[in-house]
């Protein structure tokens, strides 16, 4: 079987069940895969038992629903097309960041695998996407850096950003205006409310919701080295150069 085979429903399913887990998360409750995909509690649980039947997801009575083996092969497929989507959209159809998201949702579940290998090769095998997800191979294979939430950073520490969530397209937009990005370094400044974080990017201020901070993942600045900061495009596109020759 292969997951074009699949009804979009649980192509759906199966992806969001690793983004949760990919963002922190043991598991997926019901309630969680209910809420992220706007259905009924009850329409969820139709649809994760049929996963499960097909052996796709492990569901214990009232725990959280994992991906089986299979289904993990299948939701890599699917998380793949996405993000290669987004990157595509981005760079070559000058979509904005906020708005690639919505598209790539749509458009996953009818392009082939042709279609995906072939704007993989045509933007050079990029291995992140345009918030900073890594992109899974052809073979299903990704590397997913080890991150803390900016949330959980003191203030007076430097970060690098490293992965930014999509959930939320105005503060993307909001991020983006302000410089914040995959790459980009930031310190935290002060927390001068409970709910209010104030960061500085490039010698400027800038206030974010402290419950926003969680959607931003990012490495601690002495696990960098002394590298020199570079513009997030620049790492980029240095990144997948180096991925481009790997594979010639």
């Amino acid at each position: 079987m292969h997951v074009s085979d699949l009804p979009d429903r649980s192509q759906d399913y199966l992806k969001k069940i690793y983004d949760l887990q990919d963002w922190g998360q043991g598991g997926a409750s019901l309630s969680d895969l209910a809420e992220e995909l706007g259905q009924r509690r009850s329409t969820a649980s139709e649809a994760v038992k049929k996963l499960a039947a097909d052996g796709l997801v492990h569901h214990a009575p009232y725990g959280d629903i994992t991906l089986s083996d299979s289904g993990l092969a299948f939701a890599l497929q699917m998380v793949r097309r996405h993000r290669l989507i987004e990157t595509y959209l981005l760079r070559e159809l000058d979509y904005g960041v906020d708005e690639v998201h919505d598209e790539a949702e749509i458009l996953e579940h009818a392009v082939s695998d042709t279609f995906i290998a072939r704007i993989d090769a045509v933007m050079g095998f990029p291995t992140r996407d345009p918030h900073g997800d890594p992109i899974p191979d052809a073979s299903g294979q990704v590397a997913v850096p080890q991150t803390v939430p900016l949330a959980e950073v003191d203030p007076g520490q430097r970060v690098l950003v490293d992965r930014i969530s999509d959930r939320d397209p105005a503060l993307l937009r909001y991020l983006e205006d302000n410089g914040i990005a995959p790459g980009t370094h930031v310190d935290v400044a002060d927390r001068p409310y409970p709910d209010m974080a104030v960061l500085v990017v490039n010698g400027r201020e800038v206030q974010v919701s402290v419950g926003s901070l969680a959607g931003i993942l990012c490495q601690a600045e002495d696990e960098q080295g002394e590298q020199e900061p570079q513009e997030p495009q620049e790492a980029q596109d240095e990144q997948d150069a180096a991925q481009g020759e790997a594979r010639a």
